[in-house]
């Protein structure tokens, strides 16, 4: 594989979109030999799913699209990025806090977390912000079954 892959989309700030995205990421994940069905896709599929949502539901129409980056490096490290246009950035809510939403930033956390990744906010030169999450690269050597163990 090339030593450095990239690739984007760019989508209307609209609910149809985190669903998307979320295909989007899949799909260019399986190009790069990351097959749909291992934990790792899934874990990106989960983590672009909740910061596009976060775009749609908390940025006020002040950011009519975002841009989902994906960029593999040297086959050791995906860097994901969402970047919209409004200038607030995400607030970390307490844990005792007991709501239906607002805890997409938590799950991104935990999930990067899980991963040995890393998780940054940066702002944009045009005053939004891209949310960037750095993961190693691990692409199974066989396709895992649905019971998670590996096919022979």
């Amino acid at each position: 594989m090339a030593d450095h892959l990239e690739a984007s989309v760019t989508l209307p700030s609209e609910p149809a979109s985190v669903a998307a995205a979320r295909t989007y990421v899949v799909g260019t994940l399986a190009e790069w030999g990351l097959p749909p069905e291992t934990d790792v896709s899934e874990t990106v599929r989960l983590i672009v799913s909740e910061l596009a949502t976060n775009v749609v539901q908390h940025t006020f129409g002040q950011s009519p699209t975002f841009t989902v980056d994906l960029r593999l490096e040297r086959d050791e490290q995906l860097h994901i990025g969402v970047t919209d246009s409004h200038p607030r950035f995400p607030r970390r809510l307490p844990a005792a806090v007991q709501q239906d939403n607002g805890r997409g930033m938590v799950i991104v956390r935990w999930l990067t977390a899980e991963c040995d990744g890393t998780l940054r906010v940066r702002p944009t030169r045009e005053g939004g912000k891209t949310v960037s999450v750095e993961l190693p690269w691990t692409v199974p050597a066989e396709p895992a079954t649905a019971a998670g163990r590996q096919q022979p």
